[in-house]
């Protein structure tokens, strides 16, 4: 641990660099609010810091920039982050009137969360194929159509055309929905072809054939990226860019990054700590999100190291916490 003098001389330089990309001199740490020492001691203790390896000097003459060990200890030491007013009116605003398929629902919340971070958002679902049946419904589409609607517990909907061999009125088909919801909530969409047969035949010549449409729900986990273009301005090198750029492509690789992240009980990996080298100038900040009480999946932003952690960290932190309960409310 560092003492008092010399972690506030560190945060003032991580501070100042986060805001200006500029190596941070003795002058402007010394004015810095919490450092009561003059340049001349400021210069001593950053040496010193520069020695431990919290700071680096790109240039003889150069301030110095802080490194992954100085962003870790910045991190590690910060208070409880708390969003500004403005940003949490407006997370709040965009869960209110956020309505529709879960699709589109994480779809812009990777652009909500990007906005607010400058950053690259994502945000991964996994797959649902063990998320229990909320609620069932079959609409009537024709006289012998229907459409079978499933809504499980992570917010996710299943959808079915069915084609009936008889025609079926709106109460058959909300005696069949019945049935089936009777067998069907609270457990997973795969138990359908369990479900018994209804007694009335009428019913049970309906739910035989949404038992025989075989409807599912997907195993494989999804991946939504937003504000890529926005991290990407933070880069001046244009390897990094397409480096990084690449990385967001690779949906299995994402998953797999963040899983990694959350698993080491991280909620900030930096530069090395992502474990990939073509992120060895980038930091991550994940959450997850619940559902129900259950963990369902991950929100998270990438950017440069040079990012400001204290409104990341608080960001994705309400971001996470809001999906969640948007999710559970259905």
């Amino acid at each position: 641990m560092l003492d008092e003098r010399k972690a506030s001389i560190l945060r003032a330089v991580v501070e100042g660099y986060i805001e200006t990309a500029q190596p941070v001199g003795s002058g402007h740490v010394a004015n810095a609010p919490g450092v009561t020492v003059s340049s001349a001691t400021v210069r001593n203790e950053m040496a010193a810091l520069e020695s431990d390896g919290y700071l680096a000097q790109p240039h003889t003459s150069a301030g110095r920039i802080p490194t992954e060990k100085g962003y870790r200890y910045f991190v590690d030491t910060l208070s409880e982050p708390v969003l500004d007013r403005a940003s949490a009116q407006q997370i709040r605003a965009f869960f209110d009137r956020t309505h529709g398929e879960i699709e589109e629902m994480l779809a812009a919340t990777t652009r909500l969360l990007s906005g607010l971070t400058n950053s690259a958002a994502v945000v991964v679902r996994p797959g649902h194929e063990s998320s229990p049946v909320r609620t069932v419904q079959i609409v009537g589409l024709a006289p012998s159509t229907a459409l079978f609607v499933a809504v499980l517990a992570d917010g996710s909907v299943e959808k079915a055309t069915v084609e009936l061999l008889v025609e079926a009125d709106e109460a058959v088909l909300e005696a069949a929905a019945r049935h089936l919801a009777t067998h069907l909530t609270g457990r997973p969409l795969a138990t359908l072809a369990q479900v018994p047969p209804a007694l009335e035949t009428t019913v049970e010549a309906v739910v035989a054939r949404v038992r025989l449409a075989g409807v599912s729900a997907s195993a494989d986990e999804q991946v939504f990226v937003g504000g890529a273009a926005s991290m990407a301005a933070s880069f001046e090198a244009v390897h990094t860019i397409r480096s990084v750029l690449s990385i967001l492509e690779e949906q299995l690789v994402v998953v797999s990054l963040l899983r990694d992240v959350v698993d080491r009980g991280l909620s900030v990996a930096i530069g090395s700590e992502t474990g990939m080298q073509p992120l060895a100038e980038c930091s991550l900040v994940v959450a997850p999100y619940t559902v129900d009480g259950e963990q369902v999946g991950t929100v998270g932003i990438l950017g440069p190291t040079r990012m400001n952690y204290p409104q990341a960290l608080a960001a994705v932190a309400v971001v996470g916490q809001r999906l969640g309960h948007r999710l559970s409310e259905g």
